[in-house]
């Protein structure tokens, strides 16, 4: 059984910075992606990191103010999000795929994933 377990979310002033975490359990995991989704709108990428570690994709909204990053000794990837914005509410979720593959456009489809955590809430307020 694997789980994802996503943290670290809350209530933050616009301008204001908050670390989400994702623990991974139950089975060796790869490509690892974070997601979220506002009321009302489609669930949207944010980053994605391979399993090594060495390769990074980001959504073009990010704009140097996330990184996504592991910790594979902790089975954990992290997002660092920084001079947060009122539109980055949302919840945030992560996702992981359990099978190797190599990095590539692919993984910012939702679709391209087969695990999910329950989210964590997000709320930038101005």
């Amino acid at each position: 059984q694997v789980q994802l377990v996503e943290s670290g979310g809350g209530l933050v002033q616009a301008g204001g910075s908050l670390r989400l975490s994702c623990a991974v359990s139950g089975r060796t995991f790869y490509i690892t992606g974070w997601f979220r989704q506002a009321p009302g709108k489609e669930r949207e990428f944010v980053a994605t990191i391979g399993g090594s570690g060495g390769g990074t994709i980001y959504a073009g909204f990010v704009k140097g103010r996330m990184a996504i990053s592991r910790d594979n000794a902790k089975n954990t990837v992290y997002l660092q999000m920084n001079s947060l914005k009122p539109e980055d509410t949302a919840v945030y979720y992560c996702a992981a795929l359990t099978r190797f593959a190599y990095m590539s456009d692919d993984a910012k489809n939702p679709a391209y994933y087969t695990y999910w955590g329950q989210g964590t809430q997000v709320t930038v307020s101005s």
